[in-house]
């Protein structure tokens, strides 16, 4: 029988050994990191996507038993989740560093474009978003999955929209703009720039067409 309870970040498993007539004795822990193990499952549906990801694979990625892996994550989807949870929280984490509040509005508008450019040229192009992937293949038939991925949007353009509206207070946005409208055609942009990152363009067209935009949105 087994036995679980989490320490900060830790999953402590116990496998209780048969009682005896008179005394009963615990096992050694099997201990592993929680963050550890759902980075190397993000890995795996990024790679494979969440229907072509079977428990093997996840077995084999997180070095987890079947029965340690139920134990601490319940089932796939649960898994699954955690995974979507750790992409969105490392997205939105590099996108408030490149939009910060202390920083000059159009410099951030610059760097958060110039972070898409990077995560969809070459390689990392060729890898794809694992938001976007998920909301192609279950955003319309899981609503668990359809709420993040509607939240992760939301929040980057509310985002974008505050930088937006912090270059107008400062006299930078060209005659007309208005922060909230901009900001959905920044985040329909950057989105589909990750899109078309799949049939890996050069990065100059990227940083061309990412250019000409923000050019007609700030003076």
């Amino acid at each position: 029988m087994a036995a679980i309870y989490i320490q900060d970040r830790l999953v402590h498993i116990y496998v209780m050994a048969p009682s005896a007539p008179m005394a009963s004795a615990r096992g050694r822990p099997r201990t592993f990191d929680v963050d550890a193990a759902v980075e190397r499952a993000m890995g795996v549906f990024w790679s494979r996507g969440y229907h072509a990801t079977a428990l093997p694979d996840l077995l084999r990625a997180t070095k987890l038993s079947r029965g340690s892996l139920y134990a601490a994550f319940g089932d796939k989807h649960s898994l699954f989740l955690r995974a979507l949870d750790r992409y969105i929280a490392d997205a939105l984490a590099r996108i408030d560093m490149e939009l910060a509040p202390d920083r000059e509005p159009v410099d951030g508008l610059r760097a958060f474009l110039a972070g898409y450019i990077e995560r969809t040229s070459g390689a990392n192009g060729r890898r794809g978003c694992l938001l976007v992937a998920t909301a192609m293949e279950l955003a319309g038939q899981d609503a668990e999955v359809g709420r993040r991925v509607a939240s992760f949007f939301k929040a980057v353009e509310s985002r974008v929209t505050d930088a937006l509206a912090r270059a107008k207070t400062a006299g930078r946005l060209a005659a007309g703009v208005e922060p909230a409208s901009a900001a959905r055609i920044l985040v329909c942009f950057v989105e589909g720039l990750r899109v078309v990152g799949k049939t890996a363009p050069p990065r100059s067209t990227s940083q061309a067409s990412a250019d000409a935009l923000l050019d007609r949105l700030i003076r």
